[in-house]
């Protein structure tokens, strides 16, 4: 049972401000794969699940995000499972100003490689256009990036937070997550996030930032048995 729409924000970002990133129909949809791996059904209920299973490819790695993710029906593997927590912003901390650069499609190619250098979650060649990213450059090279992914109609989510490993230790990552959580709060929407459980470097960062703990959450990557 959903009781809040960041049980499921996958769906509840689908089935609103960005429907149009998605493909499916009233029962269960994904984002174009060229953005995100993302889906999920509208509830759990079988002609809902079986909707969901009918989205997934050979090879796939269709992935869930959710408080509870159903188990996949017949025909369906699970590819990757892992634990994760979301977070809400309770009150933004000040800090410090730091120099950014407003990040588009002209950047995408190098917000690609340093996501798939750090790994901070999915990302792909598109990504970039589910919201707004911002980036620290030096000497031409991209060394940190934060943006906006899922969005519903009063909830935004920061993602694609990362710092090339050469640089990390100076708090970059934590600059641009405020600036982007306070963009959203301008726009009267509340910021949210995920992390994986065992990330407790990342956890901590978010928590000074003013981020609680609102649930846990599990990532589960389908594919067709």
């Amino acid at each position: 049972m959903r009781s809040h729409p960041l049980d499921c924000p996958i769906w509840s970002a689908l089935s609103s401000r960005q429907s149009r990133f998605g493909t499916g129909g009233a029962l269960a949809r994904r984002f174009s794969e060229d953005i995100s791996p993302f889906a999920a059904a509208a509830d759990t209920s079988p002609d809902s699940i079986a909707a969901l299973a009918a989205l997934v490819h050979a090879d796939d790695d269709m992935s869930l995000l959710e408080r509870k993710p159903p188990p996949p029906p017949p025909g369906i593997a699970i590819k990757f499972t892992g634990a994760g927590i979301q977070m809400m912003l309770s009150a933004l901390t000040p800090g410090d100003d730091i120099a950014f650069d407003d990040l588009g499609e002209a950047d995408a190619a190098d917000m690609l490689a340093l996501a798939t250098l750090t790994q901070p979650g999915p990302f792909r060649a598109r990504t970039h256009t589910l919201g707004r990213f911002i980036g620290i450059r030096e000497q031409g090279q991209l060394i940190a990036m934060a943006g906006e992914r899922m969005q519903t109609d009063d909830f935004v989510e920061i993602s694609g937070i990362c710092t090339h490993p050469d640089q990390r230790g100076r708090g970059l990552a934590a600059a641009l997550t405020r600036i982007v959580a306070a963009r959203i709060l301008s726009d009267g929407k509340t910021p949210f996030l995920h992390s994986y459980a065992h990330n407790a470097t990342a956890i901590s960062v978010y928590r000074k930032l003013g981020f609680v703990h609102r649930c846990n959450v599990t990532m589960a990557a389908w594919t067709r048995a």
